[in-house]
């Protein structure tokens, strides 16, 4: 019997009323085991209804209070990781050690969001004038939105909810449809950690929902991850419903490596970065620059590596990589490396043949390695969101920066070398809003925000962190003067308030 998906709605399962359902497959096997189902516009209405009923309470709440349920949340997602794992395995495809990581990330907001007391101390200064105080404080918005990816079904909704929620907001997740029952999962062991109702919402759907989340009256902000074509119609659309808009889109993360580096460690790194999760992150590095002579040395251990890398289901122990979400994703990857060699790269690997006996229905595709690659080449310009890295050649530092930066991406980005000075002025030249010194995938700790630069970011806040506390909350400023008893009556002056 095939599995279906609900919303969550006020605290319970909310049965979907379209008669519309979408098909969830299981990567490995390319069988539909699930179908979600798609929320028509009264039933995205009915979730914001619950969360703007819950924010009367919820948002005049103690943080003693918020915070006491977060700390209960995390113990449960500690306690159900393995099971959290499991459902992402089985519907988006990665390795259940990868899930898992996937999950140990969200927990680190979660820890933020039950540290929140701190983000939230306002700031006073005395006797401004005579007896005036002044008062900063950061209050709640009320109802908010998550719009979240495909790769990370755990992960991206709790870089969201735990801090929007612990600043006193409420909150409605509209998930990807290919992979929605860790959203669910979640809201149920929130509603576990004694959540009350209405405080945060599942509803899924397509374009409907979206629309309807970007156009509500009552949504004030909105938080986006995907790609950029759609991150840029999320930040114009919300944008011009009033709302607050934080949307992160895609990449194209180059990592160069100048002639000094540890090449072994280099290799190491392009590999990890390149093809973990088969490459569907967008902190994944795509592009390596190899600076000088060291070009078919580097590419030669990549490849070495490559060919080591055991694919599979997801649920098996031994494999390194599992397939891609989709079979129509899995053929589009396929073609930027089929089309190659005709934009005049160098085909070093060829992944697009690889199947696995036994699951030949999967979505499989194998490790593609294109070297000297133009950069007019489509496999150099688009998101490929797969296992393909490529590589491109110049003759110097100040060629790889120019080329890194040339690009209409900028969300991360990394140097490998030995040299100090080289490294710092990479970390202030590049163009990117994530670096990493000999660190391939530099994704920021909770306590620090992630976000790009360019076409990889539309808003003003990056995500999580304290970026992430300021665009839940708003900034008030109170000015107060209470009169001494013994004060004797001013009278009116209508010149400008003095300070002194």
């Amino acid at each position: 019997m095939t599995k279906i998906v609900n919303h969550w709605i006020g605290g319970k399962t909310v049965e979907g009323a379209s008669g519309t359902y979408g098909p969830v497959t299981d990567p490995a096997t390319g069988a539909v085991t699930t179908k979600v189902a798609f929320a028509i516009v009264d039933e995205v209405d009915a979730a914001v209804a619950a969360a703007k009923d819950a924010f009367q309470t919820w948002g005049t709440s103690s943080l003693a209070k918020r915070t006491s349920i977060l700390f209960k949340f995390r113990a449960l997602l500690e306690e159900n990781r393995d099971a959290i794992a499991e459902l992402i395995t089985a519907e988006h495809g990665k390795v259940h050690s990868d899930a898992l990581g996937e999950v140990a990330r969200g927990l680190e907001i979660v820890d933020l969001a039950c540290g929140i007391t701190v983000q939230l101390k306002g700031e006073l200064s005395t006797e401004v004038a005579s007896r005036v105080d002044v008062a900063s404080i950061r209050q709640p918005l009320g109802v908010v939105a998550g719009i979240t990816p495909f790769n990370f079904p755990a992960m991206v909704p709790m870089w969201m909810f735990p801090i929007a929620i612990a600043t006193g907001n409420t909150f409605v997740l509209k998930p990807s449809e290919k992979d929605p029952s860790a959203s669910v999962k979640i809201a149920e062991l929130l509603a576990e950690a004694g959540l009350p109702d209405g405080v945060f919402n599942v509803v899924h759907g397509d374009k409907v929902a979206v629309d309807r989340l970007l156009e509500h009256p009552d949504v004030k902000a909105v938080s986006f991850v995907g790609s950029t074509p759609i991150a840029r119609y999320i930040h114009t659309t919300a944008s011009a419903n009033g709302k607050r808009v934080q949307a992160l889109g895609g990449a194209k993360n180059h990592m160069l490596v100048l002639p000094d580096a540890d090449l072994d460690a280099a290799a190491d790194a392009a590999v990890s970065a390149a093809y973990g999760s088969a490459g569907e992150r967008c902190m994944a590095i795509s592009a390596v620059v190899a600076v000088g002579s060291i070009g078919d040395t580097l590419v030669e251990k990549i490849r070495e590596r490559a060919e080591k890398i055991k694919i599979g289901p997801g649920n098996d122990p031994t494999s390194e990589m599992g397939p891609l979400i989709t079979k129509v994703h899995r053929d589009k990857v396929a073609s930027y490396v089929t089309g190659a060699a005709a934009e005049g790269a160098e085909v070093v690997l060829d992944g697009t043949g690889f199947t696995v006996d036994g699951f030949e229905d999967g979505h499989w595709i194998g490790i593609s390695l294109l070297d000297k690659v133009p950069t007019t080449a489509k496999a150099y310009q688009d998101e490929i969101f797969g296992p393909v890295l490529t590589v491109l050649r110049v003759d110097s530092y100040d060629d790889g920066i120019a080329l890194i930066n040339a690009s209409p991406f900028g969300n991360g980005t990394a140097i490998f070398t030995r040299d100090g000075g080289a490294a710092r002025r990479f970390q202030l030249e590049v163009e990117a809003g994530m670096v990493g010194v000999n660190v391939p995938i530099p994704v920021p700790v909770g306590y620090h925000s992630f976000g790009g630069w360019k076409d990889s970011l539309f808003g003003d806040h990056h995500i999580y962190g304290n970026d992430g506390t300021h665009f839940y909350t708003r900034g008030k400023v109170v000015t107060t003067r209470w009169p001494d008893p013994a004060d004797a009556p001013t009278g009116v002056d209508l010149g400008f308030p003095r300070n002194h």
